[in-house]
């Protein structure tokens, strides 16, 4: 540690506050009150006390912070004024120390008898709801902040966010936005900590509207705040307000704010929601070829959806087939089939179809069904007859199977065919 004056050390240690949560109360100062304390005449410790105190200090600016707390706890003085101070120094250094129960333990007593002067007692006061704030008290933090209020007169918009964040933290959740409200207003420079303790106090009470307002008002407040512009995005999809949550997306996206795949699969998913599959499939597949989105059987089967949604046969067919590599599976091989039948791939459809059957489709009358078509339409008769003949064992495809396997076989006997 640097080598302080006595004066600049007793501000450091004055001023420590640990790391801050808290929750909501409202006080009730009164002004009387406060403007005698703060006419009331400076007192200072008396010259036996103060020179103790000075040799603490000299002990504290050598780094000696153990020898410095050792000389001040042998203090016992009568004076209550004398006793609160050294307390008040105590806790300080406790803290510093981080050992924040025995701190908050002497910095309760150097505030029980309201004898400092006004400075040192509010500092006292913001300095032990702090503490109680970092150690997870947050009902004595809350009781310490109020009293802090009550006792100064004044609103401060840090405090009330601590109130808000230790209302959050207790699950008090509708406690939350009186406090955090309170600091909005008071705050010189916009923070966006009371505006998060709100987001998170509406999601958690399922409140998805206003916490989609709280989003808007972030991002108004914040434009260039690429996370805020993708989370508001999101929330959108919780009010079920697709278009809305359409466009907030493609600004995020067009201005670079992705960040996570999850914000590619989004815009993939508010595109498919509108009923634009195309640009759902495009978007995916790009993030996916560029290797921002996994290339697993969920995604690509999403790629593969969307194109086949979109009335793109053939990419769908290849995105069916990838995403059936993955672990075998039976049904997008036969959707793989399937569309390669209906873009007259008819060759590679009998592949696809006879793999779907191999791996044990519970679909064997519509494989069959379509087997016997792409083999009727490569004049494959028999093969088309074979296949139409099983079908018909299936009961969901036995009456179209029989109409079929009659004019196949005519179809057969005017090509010359015997079957």
């Amino acid at each position: 540690m640097r080598n302080l004056s006595k004066v600049t050390a007793l501000a450091v240690l004055m001023s420590f506050s640990g790391a801050v949560f808290t929750a909501p109360v409202l006080a009730a100062p009164d002004p009387a009150k406060i403007e005698a304390r703060k006419k009331a005449k400076t007192r200072i410790m008396g010259e036996r006390t103060g020179k103790k105190v000075i040799k603490a200090f000299d002990l504290y600016n050598e780094d000696k912070l153990d020898e410095a707390i050792a000389m001040l706890k042998e203090l016992d003085p009568s004076d209550d004024f004398d006793k609160a101070t050294v307390n008040r120094y105590l806790g300080s250094m406790y803290g510093q120390k981080e050992q924040y129960k025995t701190a908050i333990g002497y910095l309760k007593l150097a505030v029980a008898p309201d004898v400092l002067n006004f400075a040192d007692h509010e500092q006292s006061l913001k300095t032990l709801g702090d503490m109680y704030a970092g150690t997870e008290q947050y009902e004595k933090a809350k009781d310490a902040y109020v009293a802090w209020m009550d006792f100064t007169g004044e609103e401060d918009a840090t405090v009330y966010t601590r109130i808000a964040q230790a209302n959050y933290q207790l699950g008090k959740f509708r406690d939350v936005f009186t406090p955090a409200d309170k600091a909005i207003k008071l705050q010189k420079e916009p923070n966006k900590g009371p505006y998060q303790l709100k987001l998170g106090s509406y999601f958690e009470l399922k409140d998805y509207k206003n916490m989609v307002k709280v989003g808007e008002e972030i991002v108004r407040i914040w434009p260039d705040d690429k996370k805020a512009w993708v989370s508001l995005g999101k929330y959108y999809l919780q009010t079920e307000d697709y278009k809305t949550g359409l466009a907030t997306m493609e600004v995020a996206y067009k201005n670079g704010y992705f960040e996570t795949e999850v914000d590619y699969k989004v815009l993939s998913n508010f595109y498919s929601l509108n009923e634009i599959p195309y640009k759902a499939a495009k978007v995916l597949e790009k993030s996916i070829n560029d290797k921002i989105v996994k290339r697993n059987k969920q995604n690509i089967s999403a790629v593969a959806s969307n194109y086949h949604r979109s009335k793109d046969i053939e990419k769908a067919a290849k995105y069916y087939e990838e995403a059936a590599k993955f672990d075998d599976d039976a049904e997008l091989y036969r959707k793989a089939g399937s569309l390669l039948l209906q873009s007259q791939n008819y060759s590679a459809a009998v592949v696809r179809l006879n793999k779907a059957l191999e791996l044990g489709s519970d679909k064997k009358g519509t494989i069959y069904s379509d087997l016997a078509e792409a083999y009727y339409y490569q004049e494959k008769y028999k093969q088309a007859y074979a296949a139409i003949t099983k079908a018909m064992d299936d009961p969901r495809t036995r009456k179209f199977a029989k109409g079929w396997s009659v004019f196949i076989k005519d179809k057969a006997a005017r090509n010359g065919v015997k079957i």
